[in-house]
């Protein structure tokens, strides 16, 4: 008979009869998953202040089987992502083995979830995401996006007034195009201000979003000599029914600000 504690991880014998606890575990995943240390540090780390000898191969090994016991914890994230009323995407390139992957973050006021993935087109967000998500989406220009057809869409207004801010840089008279636009979006901002703080009608708010949209209808209408507005005017009018979203629905997000934050600290560990 071979006895087995309740605190013992494994029933190994012989020169495997070396276990880590649930503590020791759940410290070298903080710190190799959440602070980016690489294995070898986290090995260090465990001996220097614990004493407590595990090679690199041994952590791998460890943290790969703690991520299959945290499997359904995850796709319950994922469930629950899928429902939220309003989510924010975005995602970053990730190296996997020297190739270029993907790492994916869905955010709503109460989850987040990731997903590293070998790619960035619609196969890899709706497999987080699913195809039929009907809720708010709060998102960047990428056309993948779009693709949720099923979806209300939110295009984000601060990617939109950096690329006009960068196009007016240039001066010269292609920047009254670049400028229209901004003042355009900045005008909707200030439109949502004053909804918010009860200083104008749903009346007065209906009629000064139309008059926004027409004034921004008329600026796309001519052809641009510069590349650069040119993409900016063939860009929009695919963006055009996400544009004023926010403003018809009350706590919606007019930027993807939220998606941003989320993916920051894994940007932070993929430099490490």
């Amino acid at each position: 008979m071979q006895g087995r504690p309740p605190r013992q991880t494994s029933d190994a014998i012989g020169s495997a009869a070396s276990q880590l606890g649930r503590r020791a575990l759940a410290l070298a995943a903080e710190l190799n998953k959440g602070l980016g240390l690489p294995y070898g540090k986290t090995a260090a780390v465990l001996e220097e202040a614990f004493g407590l000898r595990v090679s690199r191969g041994g952590l791998c090994r460890a943290l790969a089987r703690m991520a299959d016991k945290a499997e359904p914890t995850y796709q319950a994230l994922v469930e629950k992502i899928r429902g939220s009323p309003t989510v924010t995407p975005d995602e970053t390139g990730w190296q996997v083995g020297g190739q270029l992957w993907w790492m994916w973050v869905f955010s709503s006021p109460q989850v987040r979830v990731y997903a590293i993935q070998p790619g960035r087109g619609f196969a890899q967000a709706a497999a987080v995401l699913g195809v039929n998500f009907e809720g708010f989406l709060v998102r960047d220009g990428w056309s993948v996006y779009r693709q949720f057809s099923k979806a209300l869409h939110q295009t984000c207004l601060a990617h939109l007034l950096r690329r006009c801010r960068e196009r007016m840089q240039w001066g010269g008279a292609g920047a009254q195009f670049p400028r229209t636009v901004q003042k355009v979006l900045q005008q909707a901002l200030q439109l949502r201000d004053r909804r918010e703080q009860g200083r104008i009608s749903g009346h007065g708010l209906a009629v000064a979003q139309g008059r926004l949209q027409a004034r921004l209808d008329r600026a796309l209408e001519p052809r641009y000599r510069s590349l650069e507005n040119q993409r900016l005017a063939n860009h929009l009018p695919k963006e055009r029914d996400a544009i004023f979203t926010f403003l018809n629905c009350p706590g919606l997000d007019a930027t993807n600000w939220r998606a941003e934050q989320a993916i920051r600290p894994m940007v932070v560990t993929r430099k490490v």
